[in-house]
Parts: C-alpha cells; structure tokens; sequence
C-alpha cells in the first residue's frame, strides 16, 4: 500500500481530528447524504495543491475552515495530512521511508505547504507529485460531478489529462523550463554581443597607447633588477647584523637576570637583619633568667648549711644530756645520720632526685629504729620529732636544688643560643650590604652595554624603515609582482660600505628617469588594457560557452519533445486498448478510441504551474493538438459525444478513466460516487472493474452502492452529529449493508 492514511483538522465539517488509515486495496467511505464524507475528496484535492475553490465547493480558503457551531468554537485554521509510504521509492527524490504532505490554509487566505516537517514552495509539490505519476489533471480524484469532465473537456484539456494520466509532465516540465533557458540564454548572448560591439573602438584605442608603454619596459625592467640585487644585499647585511647584535645581547640579557636576582636575595637577607634587635632583647632575658636562678640555687645551698648546723647542735646535746640515753649509743647515733646526711649532700649536688629520695627513707629508717631503741629514757623522746622535721625540710630543699640546678643550665644553653644567633646576623647584614653595593655596580655596567647595542639595534630598524620606503616606491614604478619575482631569483652578497652606496645613488637616478618617462600613467594604461582584453575575452569565452549552451539545451530540448510525442503515441496505443476492453465490458460491445487532433490558434503558453513567480507567458500562433473521443455503442448508431444520454456518458466515461490509471497507474485513486447513476446490472461490472484496478492501484470509494462497498476490504462511515460537525465510526463489514440501506 502506498497510501497509508490521511488526517483532517479544521477542514470543512471536520472540526476535530479525523483519521483514515487505508490498508487495504480497496477501503469504502460510506454514509447518509449531507454528512460530509465528500469534504474527504476534495481534502485530497486541497493537500495535493489544488488553487481551485471551486473545485473544492468555495470561493476562497476561509470557506475551506471549519466555522464553528454553538457546541463547537471555530477553527484559526485547516490542516491536511497525507502520509505515504515510500518504501518502494514512490517520491524518488526523498530518501525517507515514509512521506507526510501538509497544506495548511489561514483565515487571512495564507497557505504553508509542507513536506516531512519543513516548509516547501507549491512548485516543489507538484514536481514530487508529477514524479510520482499524481498530476493535475484530476484523473486520479473523480468526483460525482466531474467523471463527465473528461468527455465535456475540450481537445487540448483532454490531451493535458492524457499526458498527465500517462506520467509525461516531469518530461514537459523540463521541456518547458528548457524553453525558458534557451530563450534567456539567447537574450544573454545578445547582450554579449553588444557588449563587445561597445568596447571594441576603447580596444583599438588601448593597443597603440601599449606601444608607448613598450619604450619604457626597458628602463622598468634594468630598475627591477638592481633594486632587486641592492634590496637583497641591504636585507642580507641587515638579518647578520641583527643575528650579531642578538648573539651579544643574549648573554649580557642572561646576567642582568642573575644580577637582578642576586640584588633580591641580597636586600632579603638585610631585611632579616632587622632580626638583630629581638635577639638582642631575647638575650637580656635569658641573662636575667639565668642570674635569677643562681641566685634561688644559692639560697637554697645556705638553707641546707643552716639545717646541717642544727643536726650539728642535736649531736652536741646528745653528748652533754644523755642521762636517759647512753652516751656511746647517741654519738654513735649521730655520727651515723650525719655520714648518711653527707651522703643527701652528695646526691642533691648530682640532681638524681629517686636517690636523693631513697637516701632520706633510709635516715628515717635509723632515726625510727633509734627512738623504739630508747622510747624510755626520756629526753631523746622530744628530740627525735624535731630531727625528722630538719631532715623532712632538707630532703625538700635537696630536690628544689635539683629542679634550679635543671633550669639553670637551660637558662645557660638558651643564652649562649641566643648570643651565637645575634652574632651570626650582625655577621650577615654587613655581608648581606656589601653584595647589594657590588650587584648594583654590576648591574650598572651590564646596562650600559646593553644599551650601548640597543641603540646600534634602533639604528638597523631606522636603516631597515629607510629600505621598505625605498621598495614601496620601487614597486610602484616597476610592480610588486616583477619586484617580488625577481627577488625570489637573486642571492644577497655583502658589499662595503662604498659599494653600497655607489648601488643607491644608481637606483635612485634610475627612479627619477623612470618618473620622467610616465611610467605611472602608462601604468594605468596598462592596467585598463589588461583589463579591457580580458573583459574581451571573457566575453568571447562567454559567448562561446553561450553558444555551446544553446545547442545542448537545442538537443535537450529537441530529445524531450522526441521522447513526449513516442512515450504519448504508445501511451495512447495502450489507452485505446484498455478504453475499447472497459468500454466494451460496460455496453457489452462497441467500440471506443481517442485520436489526436491538429488546430491552429493563437496559443498562450504558460511554462510552468500555477505558481505566478516562475512562470513564464507569450503568445504566438502555434499548430495546437488535442485528443477527440470515438465512440459506437452496441446496437445503436450513435456518432458522437452529443449524441449519449446521462448514463451512456457516465458510464463512457469510467471506462476511459480507468483505462487511463491502467496503462500508468497512480499511487492511488479516489472514486466520488462516481457509481451513483449505475444500475443493478452496471453495478457489479464496475465493481468487478474495481477490483481489477486495485491490483495495480490503490482505491478510496465514497459510494452508496453495496455492490461497491461489497468489494472494499475496509469500510469508513461518516455521520454528521449535532452543530454540522463530521464524525468518523468504526463499522464493521457484516455491518456495512445494513447502513447503506
């Protein structure tokens, strides 16, 4: 199936969306009179880029928009889509399987065409349409009223709808639009004609004014060539010079940077030089710190002194009270504690203060076992708790030595720290000063030799702007290009500074004379000849290539009307066959057949569509053909189309029309009624007809004819509900005679 559905929004009585999904051969639109199932024919009409209202049953697109009712508000607009299959390359130029055509129209009468989602000229429909062998004709939509058309039509219409039906306007599109570019491409080489007329005198002018500029090419010529040598030996001496100053600069650049760096570092280190004044403060408390703890230390040396003298008077009154207490036990006694007392002395001088501490359990130890030894004998009762409190006050000031001792040699080791760190920054900030004095005078003599070659280097770009100067002016009188491929051939070669300037003052004797001779206004001479010949040649060339144009489009041309005439004689051989075979089947008998017809008139020729910007209008008298239909039924004599009744001619006129979509079928055909005026009898031969069609087409039939809907694989019916709006029921095919009735 190529046709795979269409969809109504807005279109006439269809004011909702609407679907039609054909996928069958045949698919039957059925349903009462009035309910809009017609408006489907002409929505095909619309979205295939048909401009006729009329033809659509209105006289402009507002009235193809629904309108509204008191249940349903109106539409801004009518949207119609087609959807193709195009898996079989029915669209050949669109590489997508699938093709959607859309034509929107506006109430202000605008119309969109679009083709796959992006908007699309009229023209440009009908090509994809007419490559898919859908035309304007109409003969592939047949309307109730219109399948007399072709038989009321006169020869020349009759022979547009053959050709079309047949597939041959792609050929006389390109014919025609040949046409156009044949008669534009001899207005162009008219044109080119009178061009070279016009200039021709201004040539012959130009020529003679080239022989004068012949007399001067000499000097232009010599004035290259030395311009050209002088230059290059001027750049070569100006690139060495500037390598040389380069090579000088870049070391002298290199310890600038050092020396640079060295002043930084060295003004660092005399900013941490500053350092010096906290030192020295941190010094004088660490001295303050230290003669404080001497100090306490000493004090603590007289308290020891002072309890050992009183350990010394208890001794001494042991030996002169001891009534109660044996003399020889008491002395003995205190020479012991004072030996152990010594030994605490000893102790407290080393600072270990776990000694110091086992010492004095020891003392207290023997100063217990004595007083248990003589708890009675009187007065060594009151002694010996006094002792215990001397020895208990010095083991206290043993310990206290210890910890001054401790931080006395902190104290000495944080100022003999502090003393090295002043000297040691005073050191460094005289060092620190001295190189800051040396890099600067350093850095002072590198600059003066830098600047010594930058300016040498100031004197190479003035030289080297003196140079570009002089070469400007030598290009304007000699050319850039000469200039420039002369340059390309010769080598700079130093010369001395004498040589050189014999060089300049030669080039610029050389330039004066060449001003002298006119060489500016020859010039412009020149330029203009050049100019004017190839403006002639390229004319000539043109023309040539017009010519060449006009016989291939000639050829084209001649081809496309060979091809038109065979491909329209055989179709119409094919037709004539398919006609007598329908025609005879619908009369039982007779005889049907088209001829051409020859008649001289005065013809409008219109080269393209209906779309105005692309057409292309003359007249002229011209031998126009057109098509007359034959026709003799069974058992009547009848000569002539005049001659049929309603019926005959209905009936006549099927049997062309589908003799037309056998010889090249369309895609698809739309039948409208077109059996309305079938009898019983007739009926089911154009059924049997249809179904024969469909083989090679696909048919959309709005019919009230049950034979005909017998024959559709897939049956639509369209009501009209409440406020003139179209709706589509789903029927099923048991179903399908009972509503036609």
């Amino acid at each position: 199936m190529y046709l795979r559905r269409i969809e109504l929004s807005g279109f006439k009585s269809f004011a909702k969306k609407s679907e039609f999904d054909f996928n069958s051969p045949i698919s039957a639109i059925v349903g009462p009179n009035g309910s809009g199932k017609s408006n489907i024919a002409e929505a095909f009409r619309f979205v295939l880029g048909e401009q006729s209202m009329k033809s659509m049953r209105g006289k402009r697109g507002e009235d193809l928009i629904f309108n509204g009712s008191p249940e349903t508000s109106r539409a801004s607009r009518a949207v119609v889509k087609l959807t193709f299959d195009n898996s079989r390359k029915v669209f050949p130029s669109i590489d997508f399987n699938e093709v959607i055509l859309q034509r929107d129209v506006y109430r202000d009468g605008t119309n969109e065409y679009i083709v796959n989602g992006s908007k699309v000229r009229l023209k440009d429909i009908l090509e994809l349409l007419g490559a898919a062998h859908i035309g304007l004709s109409g003969h592939h939509i047949i309307s109730q009223g219109e399948a007399d058309r072709i038989l009321s039509a006169n020869t020349k219409e009759r022979r547009d709808m053959i050709e079309d039906a047949l597939g041959l306007k792609a050929y006389q599109y390109k014919k025609e639009e040949s046409e156009r570019k044949l008669e534009k491409t001899r207005e162009n080489m008219n044109q080119v004609e009178s061009l070279r007329k016009e200039i021709a005198p201004h040539l012959r002018f130009l020529r003679k004014q080239m022989e004068k500029v012949a007399r001067t090419e000499e000097l232009r010529k010599k004035l290259g060539f030395e311009a050209s040598a002088f230059f290059a030996n001027e750049k070569e001496f100006l690139a060495q010079e500037k390598t040389r100053l380069a090579k000088e600069l870049k070391p002298l650049k290199d310890e600038l940077t050092k020396i640079e760096r060295g002043i930084v570092a060295a003004r660092d280190r005399l900013e941490k030089g500053s350092r010096v004044h906290d030192l020295t403060e941190n010094l004088r408390k660490a001295e303050n710190e230290r003669e404080k703890l001497r100090g306490e230390i000493s004090q603590v040396i007289r308290e020891l002194g002072r309890l050992e003298g009183e350990l010394s008077a208890f001794k001494r009154l042991a030996q002169t009270a001891g009534k109660s207490i044996p003399h020889e036990a008491a002395v003995s006694f205190f020479d012991k504690l004072i030996g152990l007392i010594n030994e605490l002395k000893s102790l407290a001088e080393t600072g270990n203060s776990a000694s110091i501490r086992a010492k004095c359990n020891v003392i207290e130890k023997e100063i217990s076992s004595f007083r248990q030894a003589h708890q009675a004998e009187g007065k060594g009762e009151t002694a010996v708790p006094e002792l215990k409190t001397i020895l208990a006050n010095k083991e206290k000031l043993a310990e206290r030595l210890v910890e001054l001792k401790r931080a006395e040699e902190t104290a000495v080791e944080e100022y003999s720290t502090v003393s090295k760190a002043v000297e040691t920054e005073k050191e460094g900030s005289h060092l620190a000063e001295k190189e800051v004095f040396e890099f600067l005078s350093q850095e002072k003599d590198v600059q003066a030799k830098i600047s010594d070659l930058s300016h040498r280097q100031r004197e190479l770009d003035l030289v080297e702007d003196e140079l570009k100067g002089n070469s400007n002016e030598v290009d304007a009188l000699v050319g850039t290009a000469f200039l420039e491929e002369l340059s390309r051939n010769v080598k700079g070669t130093l010369l001395s500074r004498e040589e050189r300037e014999i060089k300049r003052k030669d080039i610029e004797r050389l330039k004066i004379r060449l001003e002298e001779s006119g060489i500016a206004g020859n010039a412009d001479i020149e330029k203009e000849y050049r100019e004017v010949s190839e403006r002639d040649t390229f004319l000539e060339k043109e023309l040539a290539d017009l010519n060449t144009s006009a016989k291939s489009l000639e050829n084209l041309i001649a081809e496309l009307s060979e091809k038109l005439e065979n491909d329209f004689v055989e179709g119409l051989k094919k037709i004539n066959i398919a006609f007598e075979e329908f025609f005879s089947i619908l009369f039982g008998g007779g005889h049907a057949k088209l001829a051409v017809k020859n008649v001289q008139k005065m013809a409008k020729k219109v080269g393209d569509t209906e779309d105005v910007e692309d057409s292309d209008e003359r007249n002229e008298e011209e031998s126009e053909s057109g098509i007359d239909i034959f026709v003799s039924l069974p058992r009547k004599k009848t000569s002539g189309l005049m001659m049929l009744s309603g019926g005959e001619r209905a009936l006549t006129s099927i049997a062309l029309i589908f003799a037309m979509s056998q010889v090249n079928p369309p895609p698809f055909i739309i039948l409208d009624e077109t059996d309305a005026a079938l009898d019983e009898a007739n009926s089911k031969k154009y059924g049997d007809m249809i179904e024969n069609l469909s083989q090679k087409s696909q048919l959309i039939v709005i019919t009230h004819n049950r034979e005909t809907m017998s024959r559709a694989g897939v049956i639509y019916g369209v009501t009209m509900i409440s406020g003139g709006v179209s709706k589509v029921l789903s029927v099923a095919f048991a179903e399908a005679e009972n509503i036609a009735k």
